[in-house]
C-alpha cells in the first residue's frame, strides 16, 4: 500500500502548466513557478510604452509646477520614477520635486513609497491593502470639495476613482506616465489562447486589468472568445494578482482567485494551493494516483505521460472503475481518426508512462477500466 507521508520528490506545482500574461516582471513570476515545479508558457498581453516625449505627460508637468496641487496620488514605483526621469530630460525635475515637498503626498503601496523616498521625498500615507479603493476612502473622509488632486496614473483608467473624485467637488490633474499597448508580435499571445482552449493550461495569471482586457479581446478579435470564457469558467484556472486586475474578466462573469496580499509570491503560494486541490485523487490497485495537467502523481513520485495518454486517463477517470469501451476512447484521443489500434498503442505508452501496469485493466472484448480499490467501489459507483 501506499504511504501518504512519505516524503515527495516533486513540488508543489509539478505536472501543472500555468500561462502568465505580464508584461513587467514576467521572469520573476515565471522563476516562482518553475521553482516550485511548474510548466510555464508566457506571452505577454501588452507592453509598457514609456511617454518621455509625450506631449500630455509634459502639458501635466508644466501645469502642476506652475500650480501647484493639494494632493498627488502615486499608484506605481514604475510610473513615479518615469515622472520624474521624464521631467528631468525636460529641465524640470528640481521644480517638479519641489512642487512635490509641499503638498500632501499619497502612496498606493511599499513600493510606490520605496520611490518616493528614492527622490528625497516623505509620503503622508499609504493604506495597508495597497488598494486604491482605500485611498479613495480617505480622500473622501477628508473631504474634497475645491481640493485639486493630481493622479499617477499606471496605464489603465482607475474605474470609478477619478469619476468619485470630480462628483465630490474635487479638480482632478490625470498625469499619464507610460500607456499599455498591444505586444508587437501577436503569435505567442495566439499561442497562449489556443493552449487555454485545448485545455493545456491549468492556470492563467494575470497582474493588471490591461492584460486581462487585452487577452478577452484579442479571443473576441478571433472569434474564440466564448470558448476562452467557456475554458475559464470549468477547466482553465484564472489567477489574479489583486480585485482592480480581476475586473475585466468579472465583467464577463468570470470569477478568479486572488491572494490576500496583492504580490507575486503570494499569487503562486495561492496556485501552490489551488492546483494541487483541483486535481482528481483515486485510490487504484492499492496506490495513490493523482491526477495533474500533465503529470500523474503515483505514490507521491510524478510520472510525466504524453497527452494522448492523459487523455485516455482523464476518459478512464470521469468514471472510476467502470468499463470505458475502446470506441469512446478512441473519441477522447486527439487527432486519432478511425483506427481503434491508436487506443491500445496510447495505452501501452501510459502504463509504461505510470510505471504500474496493473492500475488500468484491460476488459476483453470490452475496454479498459482503472482498477479501483474494492472499499472505494461504492464511493464512485454513480460518479
Amino acid at each position: 500500500m501506499y504511504d501518504e507521508q512519505q516524503r515527495p520528490d516533486h513540488g508543489p506545482l509539478s505536472g501543472f502548466t500555468v500561462g502568465v500574461t505580464a508584461a513587467r516582471r514576467a521572469d520573476e513570476l515565471g522563476a516562482l513557478l518553475q521553482r516550485r515545479g511548474a510548466t510555464v508558457v508566457h506571452a505577454p498581453a501588452l507592453r509598457i510604452v514609456p511617454l518621455a516625449d509625450d506631449s500630455e505627460l509634459l502639458t501635466a508637468t508644466k501645469e502642476l509646477v506652475d500650480n501647484a496641487p493639494d494632493v498627488v496620488v502615486a499608484t506605481t514605483a514604475i510610473g513615479f520614477r518615469g515622472w520624474v526621469e521624464a521631467a528631468d530630460g525636460w529641465g524640470l525635475g528640481e521644480e517638479l520635486l519641489a512642487r512635490l515637498r509641499g503638498v500632501e503626498l499619497l502612496a498606493r503601496g511599499p513600493k510606490v513609497k520605496g520611490a518616493i523616498r528614492a527622490q528625497g521625498l516623505t509620503e503622508e500615507w499609504s493604506p495597508s491593502s495597497e488598494s486604491m479603493a482605500e485611498v479613495l476612502d480617505r480622500l473622501l473622509e477628508e473631504g474634497v470639495d475645491g481640493r485639486r488632486i493630481a493622479v499617477q496614473l499606471h496605464g489603465e483608467p482607475l474605474p470609478g476613482f477619478v469619476e468619485s473624485l470630480r462628483a465630490a467637488g474635487a479638480e482632478v490633474v490625470p498625469v499619464p506616465v507610460y500607456r499599455w499597448m498591444p505586444p508587437e508580435d501577436i503569435g505567442p499571445v495566439d499561442r497562449l489562447l489556443d493552449a487555454a482552449l485545448t485545455r493545456g493550461l491549468d492556470a492563467l495569471t494575470f497582474t493588471s486589468a490591461p492584460a486581462a482586457a487585452s487577452l478577452l479581446s484579442r479571443a473576441e478579435d478571433r472569434g474564440l472568445q466564448p470558448e476562452l470564457l467557456a475554458a475559464l469558467h470549468h477547466d482553465v484556472l484564472p489567477a489574479c494578482v489583486g480585485p482592480v486586475t480581476a475586473l475585466p474578466l468579472q465583467a464577463h462573469g468570470i470569477d478568479t482567485v486572488q491572494p490576500e496580499r496583492f504580490r507575486l509570491g503570494p499569487l503562486v503560494q495561492l496556485l501552490c494551493k489551488e492546483l494541487p486541490g483541483r486535481a482528481r485523487a483515486l485510490p487504484i490497485a492499492g496506490h495513490r494516483v493523482e491526477i495533474r495537467g500533465h503529470a500523474v502523481l503515483v505514490d507521491g513520485s510524478l510520472r510525466p505521460v504524453p497527452p494522448a495518454g492523459m487523455s485516455l486517463l482523464r476518459a478512464l477517470a470521469r468514471r472510476p472503475g467502470w468499463v470505458v469501451a475502446r470506441a469512446e476512447l478512441l473519441r477522447a484521443l486527439p487527432g486519432s481518426g478511425r483506427d481503434e489500434h491508436a487506443v491500445e498503442t496510447a495505452m501501452a505508452r501510459l502504463r509504461t508512462a505510470l510505471g504500474e501496469p496493473k492500475l488500468i485493466q484491460t476488459v476483453v472484448k470490452r475496454g479498459y477500466r482503472l482498477a479501483l480499490d474494492p472499499a472505494a467501489d461504492s464511493k464512485y459507483a454513480d460518479v
